[in-house]
């Protein structure tokens, strides 16, 4: 994700010297031993650094300023262990533009009933200091996580680990570059949007090249090459028998070579191919685009570089696990068991899979060229998310569907994808009303690595409306926060 040193999280401790040196020697020893104990736990992504105990307005300023410039620093934890007079946060703070995440938390987990007395009452007092703290960060309108309960509890911990993984997320989306080979579908209206906007708001980057450049680099691919990657499939998946077919999987060998020194050369992390923009291709990339996808390049189809770019960053931040492009396909409607057959033309990433992937030459009625070939397969059961992020007029909504996706039971020996089933939460009729009022669209990036509150935490990061459909959605109710949005987010 970042060149050069390994991305750490700053923790900084709140404090004053009202009560003395002492105190704020054991203030820091606190501090000191709290961030050595919750790095020992190794439950995190990433490691945490204790830089200091701040008790003045110049030096959190300059801080603050350090974190912006350090590309090492994903983000900042702070800690009131005392009360901190909120006015000398405010000026660094408001200079703070990396994540922030407010513990709110007491280094010891009980009262000593005993001994305690006003010594320790002045020392432990977060109580005190983080309701200073976080006034001066609601005055301000700051986008932070806040995290209440004992530093060493498991669920206080995992809430910092997925705090980090959405701050590993908002930073990398600040490189995120998207090569578009040939525009959006014509006359899709979801797909095509503000560029501009989205590179100011989220710091994505997109490009649009004719086909012609990327068939230029395909041939410029060595045979030994793609006899090499025809080597690897073979040990990978299960491969079709007749040379006809093969043939067929070689010219995917060679878009993939092709494509990925491409998108290498440029920087890019991401890209979208479009059916309808194939001039000097054999094939729609199929094989190809799955086989990127699974070494954590983002993709969408028919243009769609927002959705191409949303699935390059949850494959960031999944660690690459089982997250992929998807699109709502077809609904299975037996009643009480409605469910979504999830898939694509092609372009489904085999981190999702189940099964070993099978590769398959089967003609595509879309896009009139030969039959590409495709890994096809089965995805696991499991807690899931879709994803998706519209632009409504010069701003953006990310919507979010909890599913429950099923792993399917029953053959499909005529259907030449890769497929995923799934009941959406609370029901397929309540969260498709829910979705289309909501102006979610077709295409969505799958994942069930990452959970909706990250999702959540990162639209509120990037400071984009969000609307979440659960089980505890009611459909009057998410009309009537749609509408408050509407307001808030003009």
């Amino acid at each position: 994700m970042q060149e050069g040193k390994k991305p750490v999280f700053w923790f900084v401790t709140g404090s004053q010297h009202l009560y003395g040196e002492e105190s704020l020697e054991i203030v820091e020893n606190n501090s000191i031993e709290l961030v050595s104990q919750l790095n020992s736990e190794e439950k995190f992504p990433f490691p945490i650094e204790f830089k200091s105990v701040l008790t003045n307005s110049g030096d959190i300023e300059d801080l603050m300023r350090q974190a912006n410039v350090d590309k090492s620093c994903n983000g900042i934890i702070t800690w009131m262990h005392t009360f901190s007079p909120g006015k000398m946060w405010i000026s660094g703070l408001h200079a703070l533009e990396k994540p922030l995440l407010h513990l709110h938390t007491q280094y010891y987990r009980e009262v000593p009933w005993e001994t305690i007395d006003m010594d320790y009452m002045n020392l432990h007092q977060s109580a005190h200091g983080d309701r200073e703290y976080g006034f001066v960060g609601t005055r301000l309108g700051m986008s932070r996580k806040v995290v209440a309960g004992y530093w060493g509890n498991e669920d206080v911990q995992e809430k910092i680990k997925d705090w980090m993984i959405v701050a590993a997320g908002y930073n990398e989306s600040k490189n995120i570059r998207v090569a578009r080979f040939g525009d959006n579908m014509r006359n899709v209206a979801v797909t095509d949007g503000d560029k501009i906007e989205a590179q100011i708001k989220f710091g994505w980057t997109v490009d649009y090249y004719g086909i012609g450049d990327l068939v230029a680099e395909m041939d410029e691919v060595a045979p030994e090459k793609i006899e090499n990657l025809m080597d690897e499939y073979n040990s990978l998946y299960h491969l079709p028998a007749s040379p006809e077919e093969l043939d067929a999987v070689r010219e995917q060998a060679r878009i993939e070579i092709g494509l990925k020194s491409f998108l290498d050369k440029g920087g890019y992390q991401a890209f979208t191919t479009n059916f309808e923009d194939l001039h000097g291709m054999h094939q729609l990339p199929g094989l190809a685009v799955q086989r990127l996808m699974a070494q954590g390049y983002g993709f969408a189809g028919e243009g769609d570089w927002r959705t191409a770019a949303l699935v390059r960053l949850m494959k960031v931040m999944a660690g690459n696990q089982v997250t992929s492009f998807m699109e709502d396909y077809t609904y299975h409607l037996e009643q009480g068991n409605e469910m979504v057959l999830g898939s694509h033309m092609l372009e489904i990433c085999p981190t999702i899979t189940a099964t070993t992937p099978e590769v398959k030459v089967s003609p595509l009625s879309m896009g009139g060229k030969s039959a590409p070939a495709r890994m096809v397969f089965d995805s696991q059961a499991g807690e899931a998310i879709n994803v998706s992020i519209v632009e409504l007029g010069g701003r953006f909504r990310m919507v979010i569907n909890k599913v429950d996706a099923v792993q399917p039971g029953i053959s499909t020996p005529e259907l030449p994808v890769a497929k995923v089933l799934w009941k959406p939460q609370p029901s397929l009729s309540e969260a498709a009303e829910a979705w289309i009022y909501a102006g979610g669209a077709h295409h969505t990036s799958l994942s069930y690595a990452l959970t909706a509150e990250q999702m959540e935490d990162f639209a509120e990061l990037m400071n984009i409306e969000c609307a979440v459909i659960d089980n505890e959605t009611t459909l009057r109710e998410f009309k009537k926060e749609l509408k408050w949005n509407a307001l808030l987010w003009k």
